[in-house]
């Protein structure tokens, strides 16, 4: 399935064979204070910077319903973001891995974050919208 939408990834996840419990890091962009004059004016276009892990989460398929109820639902942390990136975990023999398993899964996802290893997640910018990194 071609994942093009937050929607698809549900269903997606809801039509694996075994149980998914998904992982997401919120992450907002930021400037290094000591930016020059050109990386300011890429970052002003959303083209520089770098992304910030704020808040990590673990969510069975069946406990998100849409990107907006996500978006909802995020602001109840008081952590801004801008983009979320997303990965599955998959059960075994029919059991969906708990949330004790989701810990350092997550703290490898912020760790990949941070050294800009973002290709193998799935991410979504704030209005719901896929985001590539080239």
């Amino acid at each position: 399935m071609n994942i093009t939408s937050f929607n698809d990834l549900l269903t997606a996840a809801r039509q694996q064979p075994e149980p998914q419990r998904l992982l997401l890091v919120f992450a907002r962009a930021e400037m290094p204070e000591t930016a020059s004059a050109e990386q300011r004016q890429r970052f002003e276009t959303r083209s520089g910077g770098y992304l910030l892990p704020t808040v990590c989460v673990d969510k069975l398929p069946e406990e998100l319903s849409t990107f907006a109820a996500l978006v909802e639902e995020s602001k109840a942390t008081g952590q801004d973001w801008d983009m979320v990136f997303l990965a599955g975990m998959s059960g075994k023999a029919g059991f969906t891995p708990g949330s004790d398993e989701a810990v350092q899964p997550l703290k490898m996802m912020v760790e990949a974050i941070e050294q800009g290893r973002v290709s193998q997640f799935l991410t979504f910018n704030k209005a719901g919208e896929p985001v590539r990194f080239l």
